[in-house]
């Protein structure tokens, strides 16, 4: 049985608590919403997200009903209906109100305590963001990943069941080279990882967790495909769902915190080995 004192867990019960920080709406579609589905009918899950902006500089394609002004909010209910599409909404939702595109920007000891102030509310077991790639060289995601990074180091010292764990999304490398390979076959442009917004990998030894995603790819299509006003900027075909629930199957972590050596067992899930 759980038994919280505020945000404290007491007792013997297990801490089951998964906060994501990310930049934008649609990042959590992809970053971890399969481990959210895997777990969504755990009675001691709790899923706290957090988005550092709105994603109000988001592209508006050609007779998308939307403008400059409201991408925004577009957005935002985008990102709450794929998240009841997908089944399970967070227990928390926390909008920083972050410039879009400027995160970087913004004075970096002033995100880290956005970003703590959560974090030590909920005290988490394992918190997800971006690593330093950002997945995309997306300059909000690298920062808003330090500043999670940070927050979290500040935080982890503290006594009780909270920061077991931090894990940086990535792509493996060999997938990587495999989806460039592939989109090469099909005549799609190439991601350059020298480039700003292009994909690219961590080396393979890096990947210390791997989630098999496959019983609940129909769930993680449901939710990509709230994101409408995105998806020309998500899929290469928005209409082929058998090719998205292909890039789905699996989620892949770095772990930021503990270090780990490459020799050890690659886990399964974000809470593996936790207790």
């Amino acid at each position: 049985m759980r038994r919280r004192v505020g945000r404290r867990y007491c007792g013997m019960a297990r801490n089951r608590t998964l906060a994501c920080v990310f930049a934008h709406p649609d990042d959590d579609a992809y970053g971890a919403a399969g481990s959210v589905a895997l777990h969504a009918d755990d009675p001691d899950f709790r899923f706290v997200l957090v988005h550092a902006t709105a994603g109000e500089l988001g592209d508006i394609r050609e007779g998308f009903p939307a403008t400059r002004d409201t991408l925004g909010e577009v957005r935002r209910g985008e990102d709450e209906s794929a998240w009841r599409a997908l089944g399970r909404v967070p227990d928390r939702h926390e909008w920083l109100g972050l410039p879009d595109g400027s995160v970087a920007d913004v004075p970096f000891d002033d995100v880290v305590d956005a970003v703590a102030r959560v974090l030590e509310e909920e005290e988490p077991a394992v918190v997800v963001t971006f690593g330093p790639d950002g997945i995309f060289g997306h300059p909000d995601h690298v920062a808003i990943g330090a500043a999670t990074d940070a927050a979290f180091a500040r935080l982890r010292t503290r006594a009780g069941s909270g920061f077991r764990r931090l894990a940086h999304g990535a792509v493996p490398q060999s997938v990587f080279e495999r989806w460039n390979r592939q989109r090469a076959d099909l005549g799609l442009f190439t991601f350059d990882p020298t480039q700003v917004f292009h994909m690219r990998g961590v080396p393979d030894e890096q990947i210390a967790i791997t989630v098999d995603c496959t019983s609940v790819t129909d769930r993680i299509v449901a939710g990509l495909r709230e994101h409408r006003s995105q998806l020309h900027v998500m899929s290469d075909d928005p209409t082929n769902t058998e090719q998205w629930e292909r890039r789905v199957r699996r989620e892949w972590y770095a772990l930021a915190w503990p270090e780990r050596s490459p020799q050890e067992p690659a886990l399964n899930d974000l809470f593996e080995g936790l207790g």
